[in-house]
């Protein structure tokens, strides 16, 4: 008896001559570009280093564009904004040992921010591996170890026909909800090692759907139908599953306020009657969600940050959506629903009830205004004013990547990021040096439209070289750095702490000149001629940078009152 999916499997007569006939001089590093084109990847990232030269060498002989950087954690960081905006799966190509490690912060941050960056790394030859001390170049007792505990999964290669297979597989696993980065290996001999293996054509790694129990759905639907004061906290999950249409219709029907998380920027829209904005870390905020009788977490796990520092209690029952079960009541107990926040949206939607509530919108106009009269108390205007300007200058509709600075800090809670997937922050792992490198990968997705990358001098030092690679490649990335002389946030917490700072200040160069000598316009401004000059930064074509000499400070906490 014959099925429909044997004729499918059957070869044509083409097929098999191809296959039959492979081209000649190709490697095992032919197989890891051919798999990544049968997948349908059009973009890699990386730096080149000797047990790589493989996969590097078969480059030349594929369709893939590279995106080469000058530090691994840097094209890391460049791969994780690469899917973030395209939702697809970002190849990163390292080296054995130092080269792989180094990437390790920028994995960290893309685990956090369940962003699907596929790390491709060689290994030593296939015979010193198993913990020997062969004294091999680059050589480690363990190499996957130290990627364990940062990536969601490890795949590792020993010979050529292991290729396809592994590298197919962990684009499942990077793309499947959540959304995360995943540790290939390949041996150097393997990777170099002429190949007989026919050419690899069409893979098929499509990730399984993380879908709602329909009875946890019926739960919750019932519980916010039936809310007095229903509430919502969207976080990253819903922009990762590009579910903010959903949730939208859903917190009109249900008439229920939204606070979005610093990493769900953008998950609902600003100025919406009933959204709450991104004021997490303000105890007005804080009292409304505890208030709440029926609260919707969707997409996030109530961290530190999105629970003004663990000072959250809410009263009320919690229904909690989240495609990373680990984080389900990690934090808080509640109904916990394991599923895609689209397809959780998406369920519920179909069977809550309207509700009417002709007091939500009013009591949300109460808690920003309760929150803009505790930051006005504060004499913060120069901040507003600068970050008001940074608003002002950068095209709606074009994406923003803010590395861990005070001018950051500030956006998170009052940045209008006026779309979703618009505004990208380090503040998944809180590592410097992220900005420049990420916007340099969101450019590198999007070549339509500007983007700006936002750094302190602090963290500007980290990814400095990166200038080259934004000239080398012409891409559309306005990079404005706010010079407050040293770790300014660091300069201030230690100061609140201890009465004074140590470690905190820099020595630092022209910025200007040091983008100049690497062919990028620079403009020194101030913050009066910034939205000016950085809006003519923008229109320009091609790299730039934008230097603010300033001292930002931080609005008061309110989860140490």
């Amino acid at each position: 008896m014959t099925h429909d999916h044997d004729l499918e499997l059957r070869p044509t007569a083409a097929q098999t001559a191809a296959a039959l006939n492979p081209p000649p001089g190709r490697n095992g590093g032919d197989l890891v570009v051919e798999t990544l084109t049968g997948l349908g990847a059009t973009t890699v990232f990386g730096l080149p280093g000797q047990h790589a030269l493989g996969m590097f060498d078969a480059l030349r002989r594929s369709s893939l564009q590279y995106v080469g950087l000058r530090v691994e954690n840097n094209a890391g960081f460049a791969a994780d904004a690469y899917g973030r905006i395209t939702g697809e799966a970002a190849p990163l190509l390292l080296s054995t040992g130092p080269g792989a490690l180094t990437s390790l912060a920028a994995l960290q941050e893309a685990a956090a921010a369940s962003s699907p960056v596929l790390a491709i790394s060689s290994q030593i030859p296939t015979a010193g591996i198993g913990g020997g001390r062969h004294g091999y170049l680059h050589e480690l007792p363990d190499q996957q170890a130290s990627f364990r505990g940062v990536v969601k999964s490890v795949h590792t290669v020993r010979s050529q026909s292991q290729i396809p297979s592994a590298i197919a597989a962990a684009w499942e696993s990077a793309l499947t909800a959540p959304h995360g980065p995943v540790w290939v290996e390949i041996p150097q001999d393997v990777l170099l090692a002429e190949t007989a293996l026919p050419v690899v054509t069409a893979m098929d790694a499509t990730p399984e759907d993380v879908v709602p129990r329909p009875e946890l759905t019926a739960v919750a639907a019932h519980l916010l139908s039936n809310a007095a004061r229903p509430a919502i906290i969207a976080g990253g999950g819903v922009v990762r599953a590009d579910a903010s249409g959903k949730l939208r219709q859903l917190a009109e029907k249900l008439n229920a306020p939204v606070v979005t998380t610093f990493g769900g920027k953008g998950a609902f829209p600003w100025e919406h009657p009933l959204s709450l904005q991104s004021w997490l870390e303000d105890r007005h905020t804080t009292d409304f969600l505890e208030d709440a009788d029926v609260l919707l977490v969707v997409g996030s796990g109530l961290g530190e940050l999105s629970s003004n520092y663990h000072t959250f209690k809410p009263r009320g029952r919690v229904v909690q959506i989240e495609a990373d079960l680990g984080k389900l009541e990690s934090n808080h107990p509640a109904l916990g629903i394991h599923a895609d926040a689209r397809l959780a949206l998406s369920a519920l939607l179909e069977t809550v009830s309207d509700r009417a509530d002709d007091t939500a919108r009013e009591r949300v106009r109460t808690v920003l205004a309760r929150v803009g009269e505790r930051i006005a108390a504060q004499e913060l205007t120069l901040e507003q004013d600068v970050l008001a300007s940074v608003r002002q200058a950068l095209p709606a509709g074009s994406p923003s990547f803010w590395d861990m600075t005070i001018l950051a800090y500030w956006a998170w809670s009052a940045f209008d990021p006026r779309g979703s997937n618009t505004m990208h922050s380090a503040q998944g792992a809180g590592g410097l040096g992220y900005g420049f490198p990420a916007a340099l990968g969101a450019a590198t997705a999007d070549p339509t439209r500007p983007v700006l990358a936002v750094s302190g001098d602090g963290g500007a030092l980290y990814s400095i070289a990166e200038l080259a690679t934004a000239r080398q490649y012409d891409l559309n990335v306005t990079w404005l750095i706010v010079d407050d002389g040293g770790y300014g946030i660091l300069r201030e917490y230690m100061t609140d702490a201890f009465g004074q700072a140590t470690a905190t200040e820099l020595a630092r160069p022209d910025y200007v000149a040091l983008a100049e000598s690497f062919g990028v316009p620079g403009v020194r401004t101030t913050p009066e001629t910034l939205e000016t000059d950085l809006s003519k930064a923008l229109a320009t074509p091609g790299p730039s940078v934008v230097l603010l000499p300033a001292v930002l400070r931080m609005f008061a906490p309110t989860h140490l009152d």
